[in-house]
């Protein structure tokens, strides 16, 4: 709740700029992992895919705060938590984050929380197609753990992640729309992409409904982790344009 609430004070501040306008999107997913491969350290430790213990249904949640002013510049806030706890089952001796956990059973813990700051520029429309490109400075908040039999070890990393955004809104009905998103980055050490396809019905003036699919790929490869997970959202939503 302090997290919501430190992200709607910024928002405020934001609403003294007089031509604007506010935007709030509410989102709730079922979130099926088909590739979570975790080795810690990256150099040493016993590779194992938490997506062989349970693939899903997990829930999943994120915000959306943002403001557009002039119909060109928008600025958005991004909260989407996720914690995973699995029961399971290893199939044989793992060295993980210097301890060593046996074959057999065990529990698992994944975190990767992600907090995001968007700028995005609001091209004129071509044709039917409202396009936007910006960038997003997203702190990305993980965490790795095994348990078992009193033997625990967690490994937890906060970092900041540059990434390119794009966007790309179509009618496709009255009060029908297509709406893609994507936030991601490639690099040597690593990669993050985000991209969601919805369909928008504007339900009433101001609010509409949302779903469709998501997708959230990538990791890092270094001598202290590898991590690549990939993970699918079936998504419904909620959002407010006041």
């Amino acid at each position: 709740m302090k997290k919501i609430s430190f992200l709607l004070l910024i928002l405020t501040s934001l609403n003294l700029y007089a031509e604007s306008n506010t935007f709030v999107q509410l989102e709730g997913s079922l979130l099926y992992q088909t590739r979570n491969v975790q080795r810690i350290p990256g150099n040493g430790g016993t590779q194992f895919d938490l997506s062989d213990f349970k693939q899903g249904a997990f829930e999943a949640t994120r915000l959306y705060l943002g403001k557009i002013f002039n119909d060109r510049h928008e600025w958005r806030l991004l909260y989407a938590p996720l914690e995973i706890d699995l029961k399971a089952t290893l199939p044989g001796t793992v060295q993980f984050n210097g301890q060593t956990f046996n074959a057999g059973a065990a529990d698992a813990y994944y975190k990767f929380n992600s907090y995001r700051l968007t700028y995005a520029y609001h091209y004129k429309p071509i044709q039917e197609w409202k396009l936007a490109l910006g960038a997003t400075a997203k702190i990305r908040e993980a965490e790795v753990k095994l348990s078992q039999r009193g033997v625990v070890s967690s490994k937890k990393n906060t970092g900041f992640v540059p990434l390119l955004n794009f966007q790309a809104i179509r009618p496709i009905a009255e009060d029908w729309n297509f709406r893609f998103d994507f936030d991601g980055l490639a690099a040597p050490q690593g990669r993050a992409f985000d991209i969601s396809t919805l369909v928008e019905y504007k339900s009433q003036k101001h609010f509409s409904i949302l779903a469709g699919y998501r997708m959230l790929e990538g990791g890092a490869d270094n001598d202290k982790v590898y991590n690549f997970a990939f993970l699918h959202y079936a998504t419904v939503g909620l959002r407010g344009d006041f």
